[in-house]
This record gives C-alpha cells, sequence and structure tokens, in this order.
C-alpha cells in the first residue's frame, strides 16, 4: 500500500464529517452540497483501500479505519491552522493582540493605554481579558501577561518586579484608621484573587508582620482583585491591594496607603511572547512602552518596608 498522502480536500471532507457525524453538516461547513462531499470521502475511502464510515439509516459511524485517523487528521488541520496564522502575523504589523487576567486589564492597563494609543496611532490594539492561560502557538495571541510563579520554557519571558500587597482605604477613612492597631476595629475587605498560592499574603499575614496577632475573617470579600480596590474606593471599608492594581490610585490620591508594612508574594507578572515575536515592530514597542510604565512608578516601592512571604507556592495564571 502505497503512503502517498490523499487530495487535501479529501480529508478536509472526512475531517468535517467526522467531527459532526454527519454528512449534511460537513457539507454545509465547507460549503460544498452532501453529493460532492460524499464523493470525496468516497475517493478518500478508494485510496485507502477499506471504509472510514458505515452508511446506516439517516446516520454514519466511524469504523476502526475512521476511529483512527479522526483525530491525526484533526491534529493535522489544526497544526495547519496555527501555522498558517503565525506566517500571517509575521507580516501583520499593524495588529496587536494581548491577552491579559481581567483584573490587570480593568486597573493597571485600559487607564493607560491612551498614552500607547496616542504614541503609536499605526497599531490597532485587542485585548482578552481572561484567566484562562492561552497558547501562543495556537491561539491567535501576540503578547501574553502572565501572573504566578511558572517558567515560560521555549517562550520569551521578561519579569516585572513581585507583587506586594498593603492596607490602602479612601482619604475620608484614612481620617479615621491612623494605626495598624486601629483596623483591628475597620471594616476590612478580603479578595481571594491569590488564593491560589499555598500561603496568600492575607490580612492575616500582614497583622503579623506588624506584630499584631490578629486574623481576621469577617468582612466583605471579593474573588477579583478590582473588584476588591472598587469596593475600596467607594468607601466600602480596607483592602489590601496589591501593587499592580493599587498604584495608579495612589499616584492620583484616590487611594491612601498609610502605613509602611507590605506583604511580598512570590508570584510576578511576566511579558510573554513567541521568541521570534519580539522583533515585530509593534510587539516591540508595546514591550518598551510596559516596561517604561513600570519603571517610572517603581518609586512608590521605595515608601513601603516589604517583607518577603518565603512560603508562597502557586500556579499559573494570567
Amino acid at each position: 500500500m502505497s503512503d502517498t498522502l490523499p487530495p487535501l480536500t479529501a480529508l478536509r471532507a472526512f475531517d468535517a464529517a467526522a467531527r459532526h457525524m454527519s454528512f449534511a453538516k460537513a457539507a454545509a461547513e465547507l460549503s460544498v452540497t452532501p453529493a460532492a462531499l460524499s464523493f470525496q470521502i468516497k475517493s478518500l475511502e478508494e485510496h485507502l483501500g477499506q471504509p472510514l464510515f458505515h452508511r446506516l439509516n439517516r446516520a454514519v459511524a466511524l469504523t476502526e479505519a475512521g476511529k483512527t485517523l479522526a483525530p491525526r487528521a484533526a491534529e493535522g488541520f489544526q497544526t495547519l491552522l496555527e501555522g498558517w496564522r503565525a506566517t500571517r502575523r509575521l507580516h501583520n504589523n499593524s495588529t496587536l493582540t494581548v491577552t491579559a487576567g481581567p483584573a490587570l486589564t480593568a486597573k493597571w492597563l485600559a487607564p493607560r493605554l491612551y498614552d500607547f494609543a496616542r504614541s503609536h496611532p499605526e497599531i490597532d490594539l485587542r485585548f482578552s481579558a481572561t484567566l484562562r492561560l492561552l497558547d501562543l502557538h495556537r491561539d491567535d495571541v501576540d503578547v501574553a501577561l502572565r501572573f504566578g510563579t511558572q517558567s515560560d520554557k521555549g517562550l520569551y519571558s521578561r519579569s516585572v518586579r513581585k507583587e506586594w500587597s498593603t492596607p490602602v482605604m479612601s482619604p475620608e477613612l484614612a481620617k479615621r484608621y491612623t494605626t495598624p492597631e486601629s483596623l483591628t476595629k475597620a471594616p476590612l475587605i478580603f479578595c481571594d484573587s491569590l488564593s491560589f498560592l499555598e500561603t496568600p499574603p492575607d490580612w492575616r499575614q500582614w497583622f503579623k508582620a506588624v506584630g499584631i496577632d490578629f486574623a481576621p475573617d469577617h468582612g466583605t470579600r471579593f474573588s477579583q482583585a478590582d473588584h476588591t480596590v472598587d469596593a475600596a474606593l467607594a468607601g466600602v471599608g480596607v483592602a489590601l491591594g496589591r501593587r499592580s492594581m493599587i498604584i495608579k490610585d495612589l499616584d492620583e490620591g484616590r487611594l491612601v496607603a498609610p502605613f509602611r508594612t507590605a506583604i511580598e508574594s512570590d508570584a510576578q507578572f511576566r511579558f510573554v511572547c513567541l521568541p521570534n515575536a519580539i522583533e515585530r515592530p509593534q510587539v516591540s514597542a508595546f514591550h518598551d512602552w510596559f516596561f517604561a510604565e513600570i519603571d517610572r512608578t517603581k518609586h512608590f516601592s521605595d515608601h513601603f518596608d516589604v517583607v518577603p512571604n518565603p512560603k508562597d507556592r502557586s500556579r499559573d495564571t494570567t
């Protein structure tokens, strides 16, 4: 039996039919008639020398040969699609797609994008705000801003300084809660965004760092860091704010961080892209802008005594 590959159109017809388990649905996907699709599959079966489908009454089912071929055909077409997308991106210097977590997108990226857009009007920015870890080889994404402690093997990866957390509150509340001890009577806001860490930097850890034996567990609780900060801005209470989420509000006076102690997490953000992508003009421009923005606010860290949290271990997220 020859190992010569059959026509790609025949394999494509088989792949669609195997996914839908319907010749009619596969034909509709490929914009051909059912008769044309059936002809392509028949020619593929003749090329193979055995049937790929059992033709049943109003239905089809894969034969053993069909079951063997189907996952490999699907994988092959997916690989072709990835290669095609990657090749197209090589020559597309006007569009940049970035993926980041919803909280970072809302609190760090979105408020700063006007400056980038003004400096680079030739670049069309697109964002995918998701906690799903997108695949830079498979998904149509140029840059990922990831958070965690995992490595990025085989990718270009540059780390941002580690994340720390410190109590933040509205200026009005800051007049009432002037000492760490006073926070034991304050309405505290809890954030579960770092719960994936083995030892998350939480209120118990912060009070321990300032020498107060207090482990609060009562208060308003949020799963997302940006919602936590929004609640603090609204005066709901005092939040243990993460650096990346509070810097702009601190800089512009909407939030106050009255105490010097901050607790550090081993988890940190990284700028990640494919190794050859960093040379593309729009990726390089975004990379340089991103780290320039990080450096512009690095002086805030000098205001705090950052206490490390050596027990942190994490999975990775965006």
